[in-house]
């Protein structure tokens, strides 16, 4: 070939000799196959990848006449009904390749946006959008000024720290527990925004439950809906322990802060709902459901004694990658929550002093609050 050299006819040559039919995969298609590794059947990686089982199983399919056709074997092999997937020798190597695959690509994705630095990812959750929206108005033409383009992730509490590790996101918005005075220990950079205390939401009467702070005690007397995982479910097993749900009166698991709401504002359910300071008093001035609510607070006798500390999250030393007059640089956003905090109902302190927490075991975004 004219204008070429040996090597790049022969890289070119391997290109162009690849077998049809491994041309036919898709990353999509790794990723299942790693998710069906992982979670040992395909209703199980349909439930993690949030899709219908028929649509996993006819990708386990594809895969496996296209190892037959390729290498004279399939990939995975059914055990039975209820019994988890074989993987042949074949599907061991493959899923390791797919692997590696997505995290190559996914790292090189990510490397490239934090040297161009066109791409600001921020990952909030469903009442920290707010948030954003209240500091968007003071980042926004230090964005547009310099060609940066926002992304916004919808990231769930059981996901945070995934999402994190994996790059989907740059910079999160959630909210952790700690005890007063102190930092949370989570291996990423942390930028308190502010603190604040769990509080109860009733739709009991004051004849049953008393305008009185609820005590350690009290609380597993009284009927409760309790979310199914996140921040308020930590605290709980702080309390009580990881069997809190054997110990406490559950009258309902929930798994969003609006349907827990509607079940007490529509008396479908008479009892407390576990939440924070602030939803609590949005809910009684009208920007969530909670007519004919209650709030009420904790006494101080519960341990370990534990706040709500929210504030953002980046990996390590993330924002080190950004020039100094990058808007994503902890400073600035310093900046925008303190200009912020002057016009959102969410009016908390800010503590300006940049912070490195260090993980420790499953810390997760408070999923009601966020």
């Amino acid at each position: 070939m004219p204008g070429t050299d040996t090597g790049a006819t022969e890289t070119l040559t391997a290109l162009l000799g690849c077998p049809p039919h491994l041309l036919d995969l898709s990353l999509d298609q790794l990723r299942t196959l790693a998710v069906v590794h992982a979670t040992g059947t395909a209703q199980r990686a349909a439930r993690a990848l949030g899709r219908e089982q028929s649509s996993v199983q006819k990708q386990l399919d594809h895969l496996n006449k296209t190892a037959t056709r390729l290498v004279g074997e399939a990939l995975v092999v059914k055990q039975g009904r209820g019994k988890d997937f074989l993987f042949t020798t074949t599907g061991e190597e493959l899923v390791a390749l797919a692997h590696s695959t997505l995290s190559d690509w996914n790292n090189s994705l990510h490397h490239s946006r934090r040297r161009l630095g066109s791409t600001v990812t921020f990952g909030t959750t469903e009442f920290t959008v707010q948030f954003l929206g209240a500091i968007w108005p003071t980042l926004r033409h230090d964005f547009e000024a310099r060609g940066i383009h926002l992304t916004i992730e919808h990231v769930r509490t059981r996901d945070l720290w995934r999402t994190l590790d994996s790059k989907k996101v740059d910079i999160v918005c959630g909210s952790l527990a700690a005890p007063p005075n102190q930092t949370p220990t989570h291996d990423y950079d942390f930028l308190e925004w502010h603190r604040e205390h769990v509080a109860i939401l009733t739709n009991l009467t004051t004849r049953e439950l008393p305008d009185t702070p609820i005590t350690a005690t009290q609380l597993p007397t009284l009927p409760l809906l309790t979310p199914t995982a996140g921040l308020l479910a930590d605290f709980l097993t702080h309390w009580y322990g990881p069997d809190h749900h054997s110990t406490l009166n559950v009258i309902a698991t929930i798994d969003s802060l609006n349907y827990g709401l509607n079940l007490l504002t529509t008396h479908l359910l008479h009892g407390c709902l576990l939440t924070t300071d602030r939803v609590a008093d949005a809910a009684l001035d009208g920007r969530l459901p909670g007519q004919g609510l209650r709030k009420l607070t904790l006494a101080n006798d519960y341990h370990p004694h534990l706040e709500i500390v929210t504030g953002i999250l980046t990996r390590k030393h993330e924002r080190d990658h950004y020039t100094p007059d990058h808007p994503a640089r902890a400073e600035n956003y310093v900046r925008a929550v303190q200009e912020a905090c002057r016009y959102s109902w969410m009016t908390p302190p800010i503590r300006s002093s940049r912070r490195t927490v260090r993980r420790s075991g499953r810390g997760q975004l408070g999923r009601w609050l966020c």
